[in-house]
């Protein structure tokens, strides 16, 4: 008799053979291992020979249960109106994911007349109460995609003038309808999804005079056509009829005439698409702007406005431009005049700009009137030489002109204190931090203080006058007074620096958005300033347009200005006393600090070299009025760059 061992079981017979072998024979093996004990025999139970043959040979793992039964993919509508009912045919694309009956719900609110899958009629079933709530639903019984095409009707709403029909909301990814309508001529409205402008012409010859209109909606929400007959309007075809009014103000500069002209349309008959205004010779028209403005086109000696649609009712909008003009003597003022118009009213008002006065008017066409008269335009402005006339009534092609003499005066400079220039260097950090350091130009003959409102939140660190640092003063609202220089009676001003140190904070900044630098508020005019803004790195920084504009970056023109900074960590020691050691500033400044009640700003009189670091801009602006703070707008954002985070 051969001997059996497991091994060659496994290898030769089938995995049941192998089995039944290994029953039958396991006495007989189990004796003959006892008696000779040979090597290479393993006996296992066949639970644990199962166990091992599964984990060798594991079984597929089954696929999970989809999460729904079936989806609607896709729902189109074609649909032709028909007096009271929209009737048509609707096609559902559904995907059955289960293996079963699959219940598909029906849209709501459709009237199905019959229903076919596969070109076989089908019954729609209603579940009971409480389930779907008696929405009508298709039962099928297979998986993969089934297109069920549905016989259907829906009413139509009719009601002020305009007739309506709704297709009701559904869970399809994709909704698509085309709806005929048995008319031309109609204007039509879609809510619920997006219209497409052109209708689609139908083929059929019968119906020629039929139109499509396509339509497709969000799924979300029902989906609904309204539509309504169009109106004739002939009021294009009517002969045009048109009013205006005309106010008109020329500031009479020293070489050139500033010109602002305010038009109002008024369309009696008819629509109007544009208007032309007469223009005398060498005006140039720099801006025309206004709501209903769609361009304008200057040609010699005339304006042309187009407007974005027909005006049939009014419209307004503002004129200005310039022109050159002699500075004194005999001047003959551009008037503008409205053509094609029935009748034109308004008027016209002139000023001096500067040292000067109108001495002698003729006019033709025009009648004095008071500012008031124009309007609020007109009578805002204080000028005392302003001149208004008002256009006399009658025919628009009444000739209208105005000659004016003007006189012109020298003007006595008479100097108070002025700031002819400030300079500021600011530091900002990503954290808020904002080091300044502002230098001023000043002339003075009377004035004793310098009065410097700093930002709100903002400390002082020093401050010097004509390069020695001085301890100022504190006014009762806070502000910061400092002493300056006087010229002598009948000598020139000269120029003076004055410097203060002084450090603020904002909000940190984040990788993008906007930031505000607050400048100090001065008590005297300033003629020009410039500014140096250092930022942080890795951003770009953008200036808002505003008072202060970007340019290449240029040295003070002030010479007290121009020496440079001293670098490095120096700090210079205070002088003993508080102000430069003229016995008229001394005194002055004493009287004041009697005055105030003996308060001082908490500085120590040191000089600080500012630290000029980073990336820098640099702005400029001019003629800032006194106890004006300016600021600047910044638009910022980080940089992205390779290998820096």
């Amino acid at each position: 008799m051969k001997t059996w061992n497991e091994q060659t079981c496994l290898l030769l017979m089938r995995p049941a053979a192998c089995l039944l072998a290994i029953l039958l024979l396991s006495p007989i093996l189990s004796q003959a291992q006892d008696a000779s004990h040979s090597p290479g025999w393993v006996v296992i139970p066949v639970e644990e020979y199962q166990s091992l043959r599964a984990r060798a040979f594991p079984s597929a793992v089954e696929p999970a249960l989809p999460p729904v039964d079936a989806t609607l993919t896709r729902v189109d509508y074609d649909l032709r109106i028909a007096g009271e009912l929209a009737t048509g045919r609707a096609s559902l694309t559904v995907d059955v994911l289960k293996d079963g009956w699959v219940r598909v719900a029906i849209p709501s609110g459709l009237l199905v007349r019959e229903a076919k899958l596969d070109g076989k009629l089908v019954s729609l079933v209603t579940p009971t109460q409480g389930k779907s709530g008696g929405q009508l639903s298709a039962v099928l019984s297979h998986p993969g995609r089934a297109v069920l095409l549905l016989d259907i009707a829906l009413p139509v709403t009719s009601g002020a003038g305009e007739e309506s029909i709704v297709l009701p909301s559904t869970d399809s990814g994709v909704t698509r309808a085309v709806v005929e309508l048995p008319q031309q001529g109609v204007d039509v409205k879609l809510a619920g999804g997006l219209l497409v402008e052109k209708p689609v012409p139908v083929a059929a010859p019968s119906v020629a005079n039929q139109r499509k209109w396509l339509a497709y909606g969000r799924g979300n929400e029902p989906l609904t056509f309204t539509w309504h007959r169009k109106l004739d309007d002939h009021r294009l075809e009517q002969p045009l009829r048109l009013r205006g009014s005309l106010i008109q103000v020329l500031g009479l500069g020293e070489d050139l005439t500033s010109i602002y002209a305010e038009v109002n349309l008024e369309v009696n008959q008819g629509a109007a698409r544009e208007v032309r205004i007469h223009l005398p010779e060498n005006v140039n028209i720099n801006q025309v702007s206004g709501a209903m403005v769609a361009d304008w086109e200057m040609n010699p000696g005339e304006l042309k406005v187009s407007f974005l649609e027909p005006v049939e009712q009014a419209a307004r909008f503002v004129i200005t431009g310039e022109t050159p003009t002699a500075r004194e003597g005999q001047i003959q003022v551009p008037l503008l005049r409205l053509l094609n118009t029935e009748r034109e009213s308004g008027g016209v008002a002139v000023e001096v700009l500067g040292a000067g006065e109108i001495k002698d008017v003729q006019s033709q066409g025009l009648e004095s009137a008071d500012a008031s008269d124009l309007g609020e335009m007109v009578a805002s402005r204080q000028s005392p030489s302003l001149l208004a006339f008002q256009f006399r009534s009658g025919d628009a092609k009444v000739n209208r002109s105005l000659t004016i003499n003007v006189a012109r005066y020298a003007q006595q400079a008479v100097l108070v204190a002025n700031v002819e220039e400030a300079r500021y260097q600011v530091l900002m950090s990503r954290e808020g931090k904002i080091l300044v350091q502002a230098r001023y130009a000043i002339r003075n003959n009377q004035r004793n203080f310098l009065k410097i409102t700093l930002p709100e939140g903002a400390t002082i660190w020093s401050a010097t006058l004509a390069g020695k640092p001085v301890r100022p003063g504190e006014s009762p609202d806070g502000s910061v007074l400092l002493p300056l220089e006087k010229a002598r009676a009948g000598d020139d001003a000269p120029a003076f620096a004055v410097e203060v140190f002084y450090l603020s904070r904002q909000p940190a900044w984040n990788d993008k958005g906007q930031a505000r630098l607050n400048l100090p508020a001065l008590d005297l005019p300033v003629s020009r300033t410039g500014l140096v803004l250092y930022h942080p790195l890795l951003f770009k920084v953008t200036p808002v347009p505003g008072a202060f504009r970007m340019q290449r970056f240029e040295s003070p023109s002030s010479p007290v200005l121009n020496p440079p900074i001293r670098t490095g960590a120096v700090n210079q020691p205070a002088e003993d006393s508080a102000s430069p050691k003229s016995p008229e500033s001394q005194g002055f400044a004493y009287s004041y600090w009697l005055k105030s009640g003996g308060r001082t700003a908490r500085v120590l009189p040191i000089r600080v070299s500012f630290p000029a670091f980073g990336p820098s801009i640099f702005l400029v602006s001019e003629l800032t009025a006194e106890n004006h703070a300016e600021a600047v707008e910044l638009s910022y954002q980080r940089e992205k760059k390779e290998g820096v985070q």
